[in-house]
Protein backbone atom coordinates (compact mmCIF):
# COMPACT_ATOMS: atom_id res chain seq x y z
CA UNK A 1 0.00 0.00 0.00
CA UNK A 2 1.12 3.69 -1.38
CA UNK A 3 2.10 6.65 0.82
CA UNK A 4 -0.80 8.44 -0.55
CA UNK A 5 -3.71 5.21 -0.11
CA UNK A 6 -2.25 5.26 3.82
CA UNK A 7 -2.81 8.99 3.90
CA UNK A 8 -6.26 8.94 2.13
CA UNK A 9 -7.99 6.21 4.71
CA UNK A 10 -6.25 7.82 7.51
CA UNK A 11 -8.26 10.67 6.75
CA UNK A 12 -11.63 8.76 5.86
CA UNK A 13 -10.97 7.07 9.21
CA UNK A 14 -10.83 10.47 10.57
CA UNK A 15 -13.81 11.69 9.28
CA UNK A 16 -15.49 8.74 9.97
CA UNK A 17 -14.62 9.19 13.77
CA UNK A 18 -15.09 12.77 13.51
CA UNK A 19 -18.78 12.00 12.11
CA UNK A 20 -19.53 8.82 14.35
CA UNK A 21 -18.81 12.08 17.47
CA UNK A 22 -20.63 14.44 16.64
CA UNK A 23 -23.32 12.34 16.23
CA UNK A 24 -23.18 10.78 19.90
CA UNK A 25 -23.20 14.00 21.24
CA UNK A 26 -26.57 15.41 19.15
CA UNK A 27 -28.11 12.32 20.28
CA UNK A 28 -26.70 12.90 23.99
CA UNK A 29 -28.00 17.00 23.85
CA UNK A 30 -30.88 15.36 22.24
CA UNK A 31 -31.52 12.93 25.53
CA UNK A 32 -30.30 15.40 27.73
CA UNK A 33 -33.13 18.13 26.32
CA UNK A 34 -35.86 15.82 27.28
CA UNK A 35 -38.49 17.41 28.87
CA UNK A 36 -38.37 16.84 32.48
CA UNK A 37 -42.54 16.73 32.61
CA UNK A 38 -45.07 16.03 29.91
CA UNK A 39 -49.20 15.89 30.00
CA UNK A 40 -50.97 14.10 28.76
CA UNK A 41 -55.21 14.34 28.49
CA UNK A 42 -57.43 11.25 29.30
CA UNK A 43 -60.56 11.48 28.04
CA UNK A 44 -63.82 8.80 29.52
CA UNK A 45 -66.01 9.38 26.60
CA UNK A 46 -65.79 9.90 22.82
CA UNK A 47 -68.00 13.00 23.00
CA UNK A 48 -69.48 15.13 25.59
CA UNK A 49 -73.38 16.21 25.69
CA UNK A 50 -75.24 19.23 26.61
CA UNK A 51 -75.84 19.67 30.22
CA UNK A 52 -73.80 16.47 31.79
CA UNK A 53 -71.01 16.08 33.61
CA UNK A 54 -67.38 13.79 32.98
CA UNK A 55 -64.64 12.82 34.63
CA UNK A 56 -61.12 13.67 32.68
CA UNK A 57 -57.94 12.38 34.33
CA UNK A 58 -54.48 14.54 33.60
CA UNK A 59 -51.51 12.24 33.36
CA UNK A 60 -48.20 13.96 34.43
CA UNK A 61 -45.27 11.58 33.28
CA UNK A 62 -42.09 12.76 35.25
CA UNK A 63 -38.52 11.86 34.08
CA UNK A 64 -36.57 9.33 35.86
CA UNK A 65 -34.65 10.65 38.91
CA UNK A 66 -36.52 14.28 38.98
CA UNK A 67 -39.63 15.43 41.31
CA UNK A 68 -41.82 18.01 41.67
CA UNK A 69 -43.55 19.73 44.48
CA UNK A 70 -46.53 19.05 45.81
CA UNK A 71 -49.95 21.10 45.68
CA UNK A 72 -49.14 22.53 48.86
CA UNK A 73 -45.93 23.45 51.05
CA UNK A 74 -45.31 24.68 54.04
CA UNK A 75 -41.98 26.38 53.00
CA UNK A 76 -42.44 30.10 51.15
CA UNK A 77 -39.53 29.14 49.44
CA UNK A 78 -40.52 26.30 46.80
CA UNK A 79 -42.75 26.29 43.90
CA UNK A 80 -45.90 24.23 44.31
CA UNK A 81 -47.09 22.40 41.38
CA UNK A 82 -50.34 24.08 40.11
CA UNK A 83 -52.92 22.92 37.26
CA UNK A 84 -54.81 25.70 36.01
CA UNK A 85 -57.38 25.13 33.35
CA UNK A 86 -59.26 28.39 31.95
CA UNK A 87 -63.06 28.09 31.84
CA UNK A 88 -65.25 29.07 28.60
CA UNK A 89 -68.76 29.62 28.06
CA UNK A 90 -69.33 26.37 27.36
CA UNK A 91 -67.28 24.12 29.38
CA UNK A 92 -65.71 24.15 32.81
CA UNK A 93 -63.34 21.61 34.34
CA UNK A 94 -64.31 21.11 38.16
CA UNK A 95 -62.44 19.34 41.03
CA UNK A 96 -58.82 18.69 40.00
CA UNK A 97 -57.28 17.00 42.56
CA UNK A 98 -53.82 15.57 43.07
CA UNK A 99 -52.91 11.97 44.45
CA UNK A 100 -51.09 12.42 47.92
CA UNK A 101 -47.55 13.49 47.31
CA UNK A 102 -44.85 11.20 49.30
CA UNK A 103 -42.64 12.77 51.85
CA UNK A 104 -38.97 12.19 50.74
CA UNK A 105 -35.95 13.13 52.79
CA UNK A 106 -33.22 14.68 50.34
CA UNK A 107 -29.82 14.45 51.51
CA UNK A 108 -29.75 18.30 51.70
CA UNK A 109 -33.02 19.00 53.09
CA UNK A 110 -33.42 19.66 56.83
CA UNK A 111 -36.92 18.00 56.83
CA UNK A 112 -39.01 15.58 54.20
CA UNK A 113 -40.33 17.14 51.47
CA UNK A 114 -43.57 16.72 49.33
CA UNK A 115 -42.90 15.84 46.14
CA UNK A 116 -44.15 13.91 43.01
CA UNK A 117 -42.17 10.96 41.07
CA UNK A 118 -42.92 8.80 38.17
CA UNK A 119 -46.53 9.13 36.70
CA UNK A 120 -48.78 10.83 38.06
CA UNK A 121 -52.65 11.16 37.83
CA UNK A 122 -54.74 14.14 38.68
CA UNK A 123 -58.41 13.84 38.57
CA UNK A 124 -61.12 16.33 37.44
CA UNK A 125 -64.89 16.80 35.75
CA UNK A 126 -65.70 17.90 32.96
CA UNK A 127 -68.79 20.05 33.52
CA UNK A 128 -71.26 20.71 29.81
CA UNK A 129 -72.66 23.69 30.17
CA UNK A 130 -76.60 23.04 28.85
CA UNK A 131 -76.32 26.57 26.24
CA UNK A 132 -73.15 24.99 25.25
CA UNK A 133 -73.34 25.00 21.29
CA UNK A 134 -72.91 21.77 19.10
CA UNK A 135 -69.93 20.90 17.99
CA UNK A 136 -65.71 21.23 18.82
CA UNK A 137 -64.75 23.31 21.54
CA UNK A 138 -61.32 23.90 23.21
CA UNK A 139 -59.93 25.01 26.48
CA UNK A 140 -56.49 25.77 27.66
CA UNK A 141 -54.39 25.91 30.99
CA UNK A 142 -51.17 25.67 32.33
CA UNK A 143 -49.24 23.35 34.64
CA UNK A 144 -46.79 25.33 36.77
CA UNK A 145 -44.17 22.77 38.17
CA UNK A 146 -40.54 23.13 39.68
CA UNK A 147 -37.99 20.12 39.40
CA UNK A 148 -35.72 19.07 41.46
CA UNK A 149 -33.44 16.03 41.69
CA UNK A 150 -31.32 14.62 44.58
CA UNK A 151 -28.71 17.09 43.69
CA UNK A 152 -29.82 20.29 41.47
CA UNK A 153 -32.86 22.20 40.84
CA UNK A 154 -34.19 23.24 37.63
CA UNK A 155 -36.28 26.72 37.14
CA UNK A 156 -39.67 26.98 37.53
CA UNK A 157 -41.56 25.89 34.14
CA UNK A 158 -45.03 26.05 32.95
CA UNK A 159 -46.45 23.61 30.59
CA UNK A 160 -49.14 24.94 28.12
CA UNK A 161 -52.36 22.30 27.64
CA UNK A 162 -55.15 22.53 25.07
CA UNK A 163 -58.13 20.38 25.77
CA UNK A 164 -60.27 19.05 22.79
CA UNK A 165 -64.04 18.48 22.84
CA UNK A 166 -66.78 17.74 20.94
CA UNK A 167 -70.29 19.28 22.33
CA UNK A 168 -73.33 16.97 21.19
CA UNK A 169 -76.72 17.31 22.00
CA UNK A 170 -78.09 16.52 25.61
CA UNK A 171 -79.31 12.68 25.16
CA UNK A 172 -76.87 11.73 22.51
CA UNK A 173 -75.32 8.41 22.68
CA UNK A 174 -71.56 7.95 23.99
CA UNK A 175 -68.93 5.36 23.66
CA UNK A 176 -66.94 5.29 27.14
CA UNK A 177 -63.05 5.57 26.53
CA UNK A 178 -60.43 4.20 28.78
CA UNK A 179 -62.01 2.13 31.50
CA UNK A 180 -59.28 0.87 33.03
CA UNK A 181 -58.77 4.81 34.43
CA UNK A 182 -62.02 5.13 35.50
CA UNK A 183 -62.44 3.07 38.57
CA UNK A 184 -65.31 3.94 40.99
CA UNK A 185 -62.62 3.65 43.73
CA UNK A 186 -60.94 6.80 42.23
CA UNK A 187 -57.08 7.73 42.15
CA UNK A 188 -56.77 9.67 45.71
CA UNK A 189 -58.49 6.30 47.59
CA UNK A 190 -56.12 3.80 45.19
CA UNK A 191 -53.23 6.07 47.14
CA UNK A 192 -54.84 5.40 50.71
CA UNK A 193 -55.56 1.69 49.44
CA UNK A 194 -52.03 0.97 48.73
CA UNK A 195 -50.42 2.64 51.56
CA UNK A 196 -48.87 5.38 50.33
CA UNK A 197 -49.32 7.32 53.09
CA UNK A 198 -46.38 9.56 53.75
CA UNK A 199 -44.51 9.56 57.05
CA UNK A 200 -44.99 13.02 57.48
CA UNK A 201 -48.89 12.40 57.52
CA UNK A 202 -48.66 9.60 59.71
CA UNK A 203 -47.01 11.92 61.94
CA UNK A 204 -49.68 14.96 61.36
CA UNK A 205 -52.18 12.37 62.32
CA UNK A 206 -50.73 11.03 65.79
CA UNK A 207 -50.40 14.44 66.64
CA UNK A 208 -54.25 15.29 66.10
CA UNK A 209 -54.72 11.58 67.88
CA UNK A 210 -52.90 12.96 70.52
CA UNK A 211 -54.69 16.34 70.61
CA UNK A 212 -57.73 15.01 70.99
CA UNK A 213 -57.07 12.70 73.95
CA UNK A 214 -56.14 15.80 75.79
CA UNK A 215 -59.67 17.43 74.73
CA UNK A 216 -61.48 14.70 76.71
CA UNK A 217 -59.10 16.44 79.96
CA UNK A 218 -61.07 19.98 79.29
CA UNK A 219 -63.50 20.85 81.67
CA UNK A 220 -66.27 20.18 79.20
CA UNK A 221 -65.88 17.23 78.64
CA UNK A 222 -64.22 15.17 81.41
CA UNK A 223 -67.19 15.62 83.80
CA UNK A 224 -69.20 13.62 81.17
CA UNK A 225 -67.20 10.72 81.30
CA UNK A 226 -69.02 9.20 84.35
CA UNK A 227 -72.04 9.63 82.46
CA UNK A 228 -71.71 9.06 79.16
CA UNK A 229 -70.00 5.65 80.45
CA UNK A 230 -73.07 5.11 82.80
CA UNK A 231 -75.58 5.44 79.43
CA UNK A 232 -73.72 2.98 77.92
CA UNK A 233 -73.83 0.28 80.68
CA UNK A 234 -78.03 1.35 80.86
CA UNK A 235 -78.47 1.27 76.97
CA UNK A 236 -76.60 -2.40 76.57
CA UNK A 237 -79.75 -4.14 77.97
CA UNK A 238 -82.42 -2.39 76.35
CA UNK A 239 -80.95 -2.34 72.92
CA UNK A 240 -80.00 -6.32 73.20
CA UNK A 241 -76.17 -5.15 72.23
CA UNK A 242 -73.03 -5.48 73.33
CA UNK A 243 -71.42 -2.42 74.69
CA UNK A 244 -68.84 -2.16 72.17
CA UNK A 245 -70.94 -1.85 69.68
CA UNK A 246 -72.71 1.13 71.32
CA UNK A 247 -69.28 2.96 71.99
CA UNK A 248 -68.84 2.36 68.63
CA UNK A 249 -71.81 3.67 67.01
CA UNK A 250 -71.08 6.67 69.69
CA UNK A 251 -67.81 7.30 67.89
CA UNK A 252 -69.11 7.19 64.63
CA UNK A 253 -71.72 9.76 65.76
CA UNK A 254 -69.36 12.09 66.85
CA UNK A 255 -66.98 11.25 63.37
CA UNK A 256 -70.17 12.34 61.06
CA UNK A 257 -70.20 16.20 62.40
CA UNK A 258 -66.48 16.35 63.07
CA UNK A 259 -65.43 14.66 59.37
CA UNK A 260 -68.29 16.92 57.65
CA UNK A 261 -66.58 20.25 58.88
CA UNK A 262 -63.26 18.42 57.74
CA UNK A 263 -64.79 18.19 54.31
CA UNK A 264 -66.48 21.45 54.08
CA UNK A 265 -63.32 23.30 55.38
CA UNK A 266 -61.01 21.78 52.80
CA UNK A 267 -63.58 22.37 49.52
CA UNK A 268 -63.18 25.92 50.35
CA UNK A 269 -59.57 25.45 50.09
CA UNK A 270 -59.23 26.97 46.41
CA UNK A 271 -60.57 30.11 47.86
CA UNK A 272 -59.04 29.97 51.12
CA UNK A 273 -55.51 29.26 49.39
CA UNK A 274 -56.21 32.42 47.04
CA UNK A 275 -56.84 35.02 49.95
CA UNK A 276 -53.90 33.58 52.15
CA UNK A 277 -51.04 34.84 49.94
CA UNK A 278 -52.30 38.42 51.79
CA UNK A 279 -50.65 39.57 54.67
CA UNK A 280 -53.43 41.02 55.79
CA UNK A 281 -55.58 38.02 55.76
CA UNK A 282 -52.76 36.17 57.58
CA UNK A 283 -52.53 39.08 60.59
CA UNK A 284 -56.36 38.82 60.79
CA UNK A 285 -56.46 34.84 61.26
CA UNK A 286 -53.50 35.08 63.72
CA UNK A 287 -55.39 37.11 65.68
CA UNK A 288 -58.47 35.05 65.68
CA UNK A 289 -56.22 32.29 67.21
CA UNK A 290 -54.37 34.24 69.92
CA UNK A 291 -58.53 35.41 70.86
CA UNK A 292 -59.48 31.93 70.94
CA UNK A 293 -56.39 30.97 73.04
CA UNK A 294 -57.39 33.54 75.03
CA UNK A 295 -60.98 32.28 75.77
CA UNK A 296 -59.10 29.19 77.04
CA UNK A 297 -57.08 31.43 79.75
CA UNK A 298 -60.82 32.46 80.90
CA UNK A 299 -60.91 35.95 79.87
CA UNK A 300 -64.03 35.54 77.72
CA UNK A 301 -66.20 31.95 76.76
CA UNK A 302 -68.10 31.13 73.52
CA UNK A 303 -72.04 30.66 74.39
CA UNK A 304 -73.88 29.00 72.50
CA UNK A 305 -77.49 29.59 71.52
CA UNK A 306 -79.99 28.04 73.33
CA UNK A 307 -81.66 26.69 70.70
CA UNK A 308 -79.00 24.69 69.82
CA UNK A 309 -78.35 23.42 73.73
CA UNK A 310 -81.96 22.18 74.01
CA UNK A 311 -81.14 20.20 70.39
CA UNK A 312 -78.14 18.26 71.75
CA UNK A 313 -79.79 17.56 74.95
CA UNK A 314 -82.60 15.43 73.21
CA UNK A 315 -83.26 11.46 74.03
CA UNK A 316 -83.68 9.02 71.82
CA UNK A 317 -84.17 5.02 72.61
CA UNK A 318 -81.72 2.67 70.67
CA UNK A 319 -78.93 2.22 68.67
CA UNK A 320 -80.14 5.83 67.01
CA UNK A 321 -80.05 7.38 70.57
CA UNK A 322 -76.31 6.04 70.97
CA UNK A 323 -75.26 7.83 67.51
CA UNK A 324 -77.04 10.93 68.31
CA UNK A 325 -75.22 11.16 71.63
CA UNK A 326 -72.13 11.21 69.58
CA UNK A 327 -73.62 13.39 66.99
CA UNK A 328 -74.39 16.25 69.55
CA UNK A 329 -71.04 16.01 71.64
CA UNK A 330 -69.23 18.19 69.36
CA UNK A 331 -72.17 20.93 70.70
CA UNK A 332 -72.16 20.16 74.15
CA UNK A 333 -68.38 20.29 74.84
CA UNK A 334 -67.97 23.85 72.26
CA UNK A 335 -66.93 25.71 74.73
CA UNK A 336 -63.88 23.56 75.30
CA UNK A 337 -63.34 22.27 71.89
CA UNK A 338 -64.63 24.57 69.49
CA UNK A 339 -62.11 27.02 69.80
CA UNK A 340 -59.46 24.19 68.50
CA UNK A 341 -61.61 22.94 66.07
CA UNK A 342 -61.96 26.59 64.46
CA UNK A 343 -57.84 26.16 64.25
CA UNK A 344 -58.17 22.82 62.84
CA UNK A 345 -60.67 24.06 60.29
CA UNK A 346 -58.65 26.72 59.31
CA UNK A 347 -55.33 24.88 59.06
CA UNK A 348 -57.30 22.00 56.90
CA UNK A 349 -58.60 24.59 54.84
CA UNK A 350 -55.27 26.16 53.84
CA UNK A 351 -54.45 22.71 52.84
CA UNK A 352 -57.50 22.21 50.18
CA UNK A 353 -57.67 18.63 50.39
CA UNK A 354 -61.19 17.50 50.96
CA UNK A 355 -59.72 13.73 52.11
CA UNK A 356 -57.07 14.90 54.39
CA UNK A 357 -60.09 17.23 55.83
CA UNK A 358 -61.80 14.06 56.28
CA UNK A 359 -59.16 11.92 57.73
CA UNK A 360 -57.58 14.87 60.23
CA UNK A 361 -61.45 14.98 61.68
CA UNK A 362 -61.98 11.31 61.48
CA UNK A 363 -58.71 10.81 63.46
CA UNK A 364 -59.58 14.11 66.08
CA UNK A 365 -62.84 12.23 66.61
CA UNK A 366 -61.67 8.84 67.24
CA UNK A 367 -59.11 10.67 69.74
CA UNK A 368 -62.00 12.33 71.55
CA UNK A 369 -64.58 9.49 72.11
CA UNK A 370 -61.80 6.59 71.85
CA UNK A 371 -61.18 7.06 76.06
CA UNK A 372 -64.87 7.13 76.38
CA UNK A 373 -65.76 3.77 74.36
CA UNK A 374 -62.70 2.28 76.26
CA UNK A 375 -64.00 3.19 79.42
CA UNK A 376 -67.29 2.18 78.55
CA UNK A 377 -65.83 -1.49 78.16
CA UNK A 378 -63.91 -1.63 81.10
CA UNK A 379 -66.48 0.24 83.45
CA UNK A 380 -64.97 -0.78 86.56
CA UNK A 381 -61.82 1.61 85.25
CA UNK A 382 -63.94 4.76 85.78
CA UNK A 383 -63.47 4.78 89.91
CA UNK A 384 -59.71 5.23 89.33
CA UNK A 385 -60.17 8.23 87.64
CA UNK A 386 -59.20 11.63 89.16
CA UNK A 387 -61.49 13.09 90.30
CA UNK A 388 -62.29 16.46 88.17
CA UNK A 389 -60.77 19.66 89.73
CA UNK A 390 -58.73 22.83 89.24
CA UNK A 391 -56.23 20.52 87.18
CA UNK A 392 -59.04 20.27 84.49
CA UNK A 393 -58.41 24.27 83.84
CA UNK A 394 -54.69 23.83 83.88
CA UNK A 395 -55.00 21.59 81.08
CA UNK A 396 -57.27 23.52 79.41
CA UNK A 397 -54.92 26.89 79.54
CA UNK A 398 -52.26 24.59 77.65
CA UNK A 399 -54.89 23.72 74.91
CA UNK A 400 -54.57 27.80 75.17
CA UNK A 401 -50.84 27.89 74.14
CA UNK A 402 -51.31 25.60 71.69
CA UNK A 403 -53.78 27.79 69.79
CA UNK A 404 -51.71 30.84 70.23
CA UNK A 405 -48.47 29.04 68.91
CA UNK A 406 -50.80 27.79 65.79
CA UNK A 407 -51.75 31.52 65.15
CA UNK A 408 -47.72 32.32 64.36
CA UNK A 409 -47.61 29.28 62.17
CA UNK A 410 -49.60 31.57 59.99
CA UNK A 411 -47.74 35.05 60.48
CA UNK A 412 -44.32 32.45 60.60
CA UNK A 413 -43.79 32.62 56.79
CA UNK A 414 -44.03 36.22 56.84
CA UNK A 415 -40.86 36.61 58.38
CA UNK A 416 -37.41 35.63 56.60
CA UNK A 417 -35.06 36.46 59.28
CA UNK A 418 -34.65 32.83 60.93
CA UNK A 419 -32.59 34.74 64.03
CA UNK A 420 -35.74 36.67 65.05
CA UNK A 421 -38.14 33.74 63.87
CA UNK A 422 -36.15 31.49 66.86
CA UNK A 423 -35.95 34.15 69.22
CA UNK A 424 -39.93 34.69 68.83
CA UNK A 425 -40.43 31.27 69.51
CA UNK A 426 -38.03 31.23 72.20
CA UNK A 427 -40.11 34.42 73.73
CA UNK A 428 -43.39 32.05 73.43
CA UNK A 429 -42.09 29.44 75.01
CA UNK A 430 -40.52 31.11 77.98
CA UNK A 431 -43.81 33.34 78.65
CA UNK A 432 -46.27 29.93 78.06
CA UNK A 433 -43.83 28.42 80.57
CA UNK A 434 -43.63 30.60 83.06
CA UNK A 435 -47.38 31.70 82.84
CA UNK A 436 -48.38 27.61 83.16
CA UNK A 437 -45.99 27.49 85.92
CA UNK A 438 -46.27 30.30 88.25
CA UNK A 439 -48.75 32.98 86.88
CA UNK A 440 -51.26 30.17 87.12
CA UNK A 441 -52.83 29.91 90.01
CA UNK A 442 -54.71 26.68 89.28
CA UNK A 443 -54.60 23.94 91.93
CA UNK A 444 -51.95 25.90 94.63
CA UNK A 445 -53.59 24.14 96.89
CA UNK A 446 -51.94 20.49 96.12
CA UNK A 447 -48.29 20.15 96.53
CA UNK A 448 -48.34 17.57 94.59
CA UNK A 449 -50.20 19.47 91.34
CA UNK A 450 -47.36 22.41 91.42
CA UNK A 451 -44.29 20.41 91.92
CA UNK A 452 -45.93 18.74 88.58
CA UNK A 453 -46.54 21.85 86.87
CA UNK A 454 -43.36 23.47 87.90
CA UNK A 455 -41.52 20.48 86.51
CA UNK A 456 -43.14 20.44 83.52
CA UNK A 457 -42.74 24.24 82.76
CA UNK A 458 -39.60 24.16 83.38
CA UNK A 459 -39.17 21.09 80.34
CA UNK A 460 -40.85 23.54 78.14
CA UNK A 461 -38.97 26.33 78.50
CA UNK A 462 -35.23 24.45 78.09
CA UNK A 463 -36.79 22.30 74.86
CA UNK A 464 -38.26 25.86 73.61
CA UNK A 465 -34.26 27.17 74.44
CA UNK A 466 -32.59 24.00 72.74
CA UNK A 467 -34.95 24.65 69.69
CA UNK A 468 -34.15 28.23 69.49
CA UNK A 469 -30.58 27.87 69.91
CA UNK A 470 -30.65 25.14 67.04
CA UNK A 471 -32.25 27.18 65.23
CA UNK A 472 -30.20 31.02 65.59
CA UNK A 473 -27.32 31.65 62.67
CA UNK A 474 -24.27 32.89 64.45
CA UNK A 475 -21.52 31.82 61.62
CA UNK A 476 -21.22 34.59 59.25
CA UNK A 477 -21.05 32.96 55.41
CA UNK A 478 -19.49 34.36 52.24
CA UNK A 479 -19.58 37.73 50.88
CA UNK A 480 -21.33 37.21 48.01
CA UNK A 481 -21.04 39.93 45.33
CA UNK A 482 -23.98 40.51 43.21
CA UNK A 483 -23.22 39.24 39.52
CA UNK A 484 -21.86 41.67 37.25
CA UNK A 485 -19.78 41.12 33.87
CA UNK A 486 -18.01 44.57 35.01
CA UNK A 487 -16.94 42.59 38.60
CA UNK A 488 -15.40 39.62 36.81
CA UNK A 489 -14.02 41.71 34.09
CA UNK A 490 -11.96 43.78 36.74
CA UNK A 491 -11.28 40.68 38.94
CA UNK A 492 -9.21 39.27 35.65
CA UNK A 493 -7.39 42.52 34.81
CA UNK A 494 -6.16 41.82 38.82
CA UNK A 495 -5.22 38.47 38.16
CA UNK A 496 -7.67 36.72 40.71
CA UNK A 497 -9.28 33.82 40.25
CA UNK A 498 -13.06 34.23 40.63
CA UNK A 499 -16.24 31.49 41.77
CA UNK A 500 -19.58 32.49 40.41
CA UNK A 501 -22.40 30.92 42.00
CA UNK A 502 -25.49 30.33 40.62
CA UNK A 503 -28.51 30.40 43.50
CA UNK A 504 -32.12 30.40 43.93
CA UNK A 505 -34.57 30.58 46.67
CA UNK A 506 -36.15 27.90 45.58
CA UNK A 507 -33.42 25.45 45.08
CA UNK A 508 -32.91 23.69 48.38
CA UNK A 509 -29.38 22.11 47.65
CA UNK A 510 -28.51 26.15 47.26
CA UNK A 511 -29.85 26.97 50.63
CA UNK A 512 -28.23 23.81 52.30
CA UNK A 513 -24.86 24.86 51.14
CA UNK A 514 -25.23 28.06 52.49
CA UNK A 515 -26.35 27.38 55.88
CA UNK A 516 -23.36 24.69 55.73
CA UNK A 517 -20.47 24.94 53.33
CA UNK A 518 -20.44 28.34 52.57
CA UNK A 519 -20.01 29.19 56.48
CA UNK A 520 -17.74 26.13 57.10
CA UNK A 521 -14.34 28.75 58.47
CA UNK A 522 -11.78 26.90 56.27
CA UNK A 523 -14.17 27.70 53.14
CA UNK A 524 -14.05 31.12 54.46
CA UNK A 525 -10.32 31.39 54.53
CA UNK A 526 -9.35 30.15 51.29
CA UNK A 527 -12.50 32.32 49.82
CA UNK A 528 -10.60 35.35 50.91
CA UNK A 529 -8.47 34.73 47.64
CA UNK A 530 -11.57 35.16 45.31
CA UNK A 531 -13.56 37.29 43.56
CA UNK A 532 -16.77 35.64 44.92
CA UNK A 533 -19.61 36.43 42.71
CA UNK A 534 -23.52 35.38 43.22
CA UNK A 535 -26.01 35.12 40.12
CA UNK A 536 -29.18 34.90 41.68
CA UNK A 537 -31.91 33.69 39.35
CA UNK A 538 -34.53 33.31 42.14
CA UNK A 539 -36.98 35.93 40.01
CA UNK A 540 -36.23 36.66 36.02
CA UNK A 541 -34.85 40.08 35.55
CA UNK A 542 -33.60 41.76 32.45
CA UNK A 543 -31.15 39.99 30.61
CA UNK A 544 -31.27 36.94 32.25
CA UNK A 545 -31.51 34.48 29.17
CA UNK A 546 -28.36 35.75 27.55
CA UNK A 547 -26.48 34.97 30.81
CA UNK A 548 -27.70 31.63 31.08
CA UNK A 549 -26.79 31.27 27.69
CA UNK A 550 -23.57 32.33 27.35
CA UNK A 551 -22.23 30.37 30.86
CA UNK A 552 -24.36 27.35 29.47
CA UNK A 553 -26.39 27.37 32.54
CA UNK A 554 -29.14 24.34 33.23
CA UNK A 555 -30.21 24.86 36.28
CA UNK A 556 -29.03 25.73 40.58
CA UNK A 557 -26.81 24.80 41.90
CA UNK A 558 -24.23 25.85 39.45
CA UNK A 559 -20.89 26.92 40.54
CA UNK A 560 -18.35 28.23 37.82
CA UNK A 561 -14.13 28.49 38.42
CA UNK A 562 -12.49 31.37 36.52
CA UNK A 563 -8.76 31.03 36.60
CA UNK A 564 -6.49 34.37 36.99
CA UNK A 565 -7.26 35.65 33.24
CA UNK A 566 -11.00 35.32 33.32
CA UNK A 567 -11.07 32.27 31.79
CA UNK A 568 -13.76 28.77 33.00
CA UNK A 569 -11.76 25.81 33.78
CA UNK A 570 -14.59 23.63 32.65
CA UNK A 571 -13.22 20.70 34.49
CA UNK A 572 -14.20 21.89 37.70
CA UNK A 573 -17.74 22.82 37.16
CA UNK A 574 -19.99 21.94 39.80
CA UNK A 575 -23.87 21.43 38.72
CA UNK A 576 -25.05 19.52 42.31
CA UNK A 577 -24.86 19.77 45.91
CA UNK A 578 -20.71 18.99 47.46
CA UNK A 579 -19.37 18.88 50.52
CA UNK A 580 -16.50 20.92 52.01
CA UNK A 581 -13.51 18.49 51.28
CA UNK A 582 -14.36 18.41 47.65
CA UNK A 583 -14.99 21.88 47.11
CA UNK A 584 -11.96 23.05 49.02
CA UNK A 585 -9.72 21.01 46.89
CA UNK A 586 -11.49 22.50 43.68
CA UNK A 587 -10.43 26.07 45.25
CA UNK A 588 -7.06 25.16 45.48
CA UNK A 589 -6.76 23.51 42.10
CA UNK A 590 -8.08 27.16 40.94
CA UNK A 591 -5.32 28.95 43.00
CA UNK A 592 -2.65 26.11 40.86
CA UNK A 593 -4.14 27.30 37.25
Amino acid sequence: MDKRTTQLLTLKNTLLLLFTTLSFMTFCHAAGTEPTVTVDVIHSTNKYAQDETYPVLFRLNIKEGWFIHGTTLDEEFLIPTVLSIQDSEYLEIKNILFPLPVNIKFEYSSKPVEVFSGTVMVSGAVEVKGESSIGPHSITGILNYQACSYTSCLPPKEIPLKLDFNIVPHGSKTVTLNNEFFQPSGVRANDLLMGKISSGLFLSLFWILLQGLALNLTPCIYPLIPITVSYFGGRSDKTKGHIVLSGLIYISGLAVTNSLLGVTAAMSGGMLGAILQYPAVLVFIALVMLSLGLSFFGLWEFNLPPALTRLASKNFKGYFGTFFMGLTLGIVAAPCIGPFVLGLLIYVGQKGDPLIGFIYFFVLSIGIGLPLCVLAVFSGAINRLPMSGDWMLWVKKIMGWILIFMGYYFISSMINNPMIEGMIILLLVIAAGIHLGWLDKTGKAGHRFNIFKKGLSVIIILAGALYSYNGLDINEGVDWTAYDEVILEKSARESKPAIMDVYADWCIPCRSMDESLFKDPEVLNVSKNFTMVRLDITKKFPGQDEIIRKYSIEGAPTIIFFNRHGDEIPELRIESIIDRGDFILKMQKTLGF
